[in-house]
């Protein structure tokens, strides 16, 4: 049985017109059988009792701040109230909702950083509708790293890990398309991304050498230079660099040999030169149960490793497993030594 922290986690109420309710609604409602730690729920709580109706469950709402939430959580869902300024229908995103997306965010980070909730737990957002509320980030986790910056006056630089039961997986690049990935990649970013996930590892995960399995950039790591120069002039000369310091940093390797279940007991996380080639084998290898973890960051991060779904928002179809794993993560490494920076 997990141990829990005396504090809640803050869990924000993405889009509201997506699966976030559903899944929350439920994992709530799975308490008690998988032992959840308490989370305090960052959002609107009329949204949750429309869909709470819609669905036909029976959830109780009671207000909370985060020092009430833990004593609430057994007997009823602990929402801390964040209007979303208009009415919601799933499945139907709007962009009038984008300000109080992103409170919650804003919310559930400053109430982590002050040692009032834990970890920030979020659930997924739509950068679409985002964007066109005049969102400037990529994404969750580039608008975490910007947060933290301003919060600690110093640069963050955000590292992406999705974390399954079979694989851990980091892209160095993330968010951009893949015709600029050749030109963004560079031997410091790789250097300093793997700098951050040795660190987080060890003191995050308990994880006392980390291997690191690097993935060349190229097709069979680019084949002495045959199939593209980068694997020898950036990739290798990062690893040389890492192994120097005493990280166990080991490749380029031919990515299409790194994720069958020989090559993965070699390494405790791979290193991906791009958003797919992270993503797509750990969401083959975990879909509904892998986490997206930040790190890098002055306070712990998860997310379930899933969009917004607005197709099968209301529906009743919606599986918790993903938000389960993320809260269960972030109660885990918030609470080992070090998990602050």
């Amino acid at each position: 049985m997990p141990s829990h922290s005396a504090l809640p986690l803050a869990l924000t109420q993405g889009d509201p017109a997506g699966i976030g309710p559903d899944i929350t609604l439920a994992a709530w409602l799975r308490r008690g059988e998988l032992d959840l730690p308490p989370f305090l729920f960052l959002g609107d709580a009329r949204i949750l009792a429309a869909r709470a109706l819609q669905l036909g469950l029976t959830v109780p709402l009671q207000a909370a701040d985060p020092a009430a939430a833990c004593d609430v959580f057994q007997d009823a869902l602990p929402v801390l109230q964040i209007d979303a300024g208009i009415s919601v229908n799933a499945g139907e995103p709007q962009v009038a909702t984008a300000k109080g997306t992103i409170t919650a965010i804003e919310m559930a980070v400053s109430l982590s950083m002050s040692g009032r909730t834990s970890a920030v737990v979020t659930n997924p957002i739509a950068k679409s509708v985002l964007y066109d509320a005049g969102f400037g980030f990529p994404g969750h986790t580039e608008f975490l790293a910007d947060l933290a910056t301003r919060a600690t006056g110093k640069p963050i630089m955000p590292v992406m890990l999705l974390a399954g039961p079979k694989l851990r997986a980091i892209p160095v690049t993330i968010h951009i398309p893949l015709k600029d990935v050749p030109q963004a990649l560079t031997s410091d970013l790789i250097v300093e991304t793997c700098r951050i996930t040795d660190h987080d590892l060890r003191s995050r995960f308990g994880i006392a050498k980390p291997r690191l399995a690097v993935a060349g950039l190229n097709p069979h790591a680019g084949e002495n230079g045959a199939l593209g120069k980068e694997d020898d002039e950036i990739v290798r000369p990062a690893i040389d660099t890492l192994r120097a310091e005493g990280i166990d940093a080991f490749g380029p390797l031919p990515a299409d040999t790194m994720f069958h279940d020989e090559a993965r007991r070699r390494y405790d996380v791979a290193i991906c030169m791009y958003h797919d080639q992270a993503l797509i084998p750990a969401k083959a290898l975990g879909f509904d149960d892998s986490v997206n973890v930040t790190l890098g960051l002055p306070f712990v991060r998860t997310s379930p490793d899933h969009g917004t779904a607005f197709g099968i928002a209301g529906k009743g179809i919606a599986k918790e497993d993903s938000l389960v794993a993320a809260l269960r993560l972030a109660n885990e490494i918030s609470g080992k030594t070090g998990s602050n920076r």
